[in-house]
């Protein structure tokens, strides 16, 4: 087994950098770039590998990038079993499946764009697709039960909250790492189905934090995989909360990146996913975003039915405190909030502006901006662009001015991006002094 690491390193090495040293420097530079941190470029570390020493699960993951193995097939196979997959000399090492719980993302093989396809597509027996896994062998390894997995499902709520409130920055590699440690614990241990297909769905919501907090980084690539990810997990699980929310999140993605076809279909199987859940505020928050996918690919009937439906199922959601977890963030405001950049999307300031004034006078349910200023932040600048457009300056650098002061703070590319366009517009009415005079506070 040394001669064949040897080996592959060896390919390895001449193949993606020519030199040891280059191909060392490279793997420090994706070990960077992918949020692990600086790595020195020792050339001894090669030849303890080559000897037997097995890295880090992070310089793998870098390994792994460069060469383009697979997260997954890193996960699954351990070293030096997924090396095979970089070495086309080698024949692919088979895979092992989880001991006594699901098998962590099974994967479908082929681009994002294949796996979105069959993720979908399986809505349309949702019945076999949310199946329960069938029971797996037993195992030796530490017995573990539900107790643990609520540990995991706790640690993912606080990572929510810490998202909405410091932004993405730093909560992506925590979601990564908590995924880490889920799958080492469903590879390792022995446990239950219920309690494998509890930790399977924390895995699968640990993805969709990754994904989320990659997107909102900016790096919608390395987002999509975390998304397909999470929903093939989800419905390995059978877990159809995880799922529709998964789906739904991945969707913000596509609409906002250009592809808003995607994004539609992303929601419309989320939806049939949901029904299982019997929550009608999931159902008024898949409609909401139906509305803004809708809006982005500029079809306004679509888009004022799908707005209808979210405030006809909204008026028939439960207390918020007694409905699913992963809603938590789904309030009336929130709504209005969904509904009014949807009418900004499709040309309609007046009413955009309606709807965002309905959010924050909702009564009990206004939007919390307080709870999450990252979302205030884009909201306030999604109003000032509303007001630009009606040619009210004071209201719009007003606003303007709410959203660089509830940015203020919060990590997110997403965020930063928007301000910068709403600068942009407003530099067109740079001759006002009101607008002026924001333009070189905040330059």
């Amino acid at each position: 087994m040394v001669s064949d690491v040897a080996t592959g390193l060896d390919y390895l090495v001449s193949r993606h950098g020519g030199s040891a040293a280059a191909f060392l420097r490279r793997i420090a530079e994706r070990h960077k770039a992918l949020g692990f941190g600086a790595l020195a470029a020792n050339r001894q570390k090669l030849s303890r590998r080559k000897a037997g020493t097995v890295p880090d699960r992070y310089t793998q993951l870098a390994i792994a990038d460069l060469t383009g193995v697979s997260r997954s097939d890193v996960l699954d196979l351990g070293w030096p079993g997924w090396l095979a997959l970089a070495v086309p000399t080698h024949p692919p090492a088979s895979r092992r499946s989880t001991p006594t719980a699901p098998t962590v993302s099974g994967r479908a093989g082929g681009s994002v764009e294949r796996r979105r396809f069959l993720i979908t597509a399986a809505a349309g027996s949702m019945a076999s697709a949310l199946a329960p896994p069938p029971a797996a062998r037993a195992a030796t390894g530490r017995r573990v039960g539900d107790s643990l997995a609520a540990l995991h499902e706790q640690r993912l709520t606080v990572l929510r909250h810490l998202d909405d409130r410091i932004g993405s920055g730093h909560v992506y590699n925590a979601a990564v790492q908590e995924f880490d440690m889920i799958t080492d614990t469903l590879r390792t241990a022995s446990c239950s189905d219920a309690t494998g297909r509890r930790l399977l769905a924390a895995a699968a919501d640990a993805q969709r934090a990754a994904g989320w907090t990659a997107y909102d980084s900016g790096h919608s690539e390395r987002a999509e995989d975390h998304f397909a990810d999470a929903a093939e997990d989800a419905l390995a699980a059978g877990d159809p909360e995880v799922l529709a929310n998964t789906l739904a999140f991945w969707a913000i993605k596509c609409y906002s990146t250009g592809d808003p076809r995607a994004a539609v279909s992303l929601v419309e199987a989320a939806s049939t996913y949901a029904t299982a859940t019997g929550s009608a505020r999931m159902s008024a928050m898949l409609h909401a975003r139906a509305c803004r996918a809708h809006a982005r690919a500029g079809d306004p009937r679509a888009s004022d039915r799908a707005a209808n439906a979210a405030l006809d199922a909204y008026r028939n959601a439960i207390p918020l405190d007694e409905d699913l977890p992963s809603l938590y963030w789904v309030n009336i405001g929130e709504i209005h909030q969904l509904l009014g950049s949807s009418a900004l999307n499709l040309g309609d300031p007046a009413r955009a502006l309606h709807h965002f004034q309905q959010a924050g006078t909702a009564a009990a349910e206004a939007y919390n901006g307080d709870a999450f200023p990252r979302g205030a932040a884009i909201y306030c600048a999604r109003q000032a662009e509303a007001y630009l457009a009606l040619r009210d300056l004071d209201h719009a650098v007003g606003a303007a001015q709410q959203a660089v002061e509830r940015l203020g703070g919060v990590t997110s590319a997403r965020g930063s991006a928007t301000l910068a366009d709403l600068r942009s517009k407003l530099v067109e009415h740079r001759a006002v002094p009101e607008v002026r005079q924001f333009l070189e506070l905040t330059a």
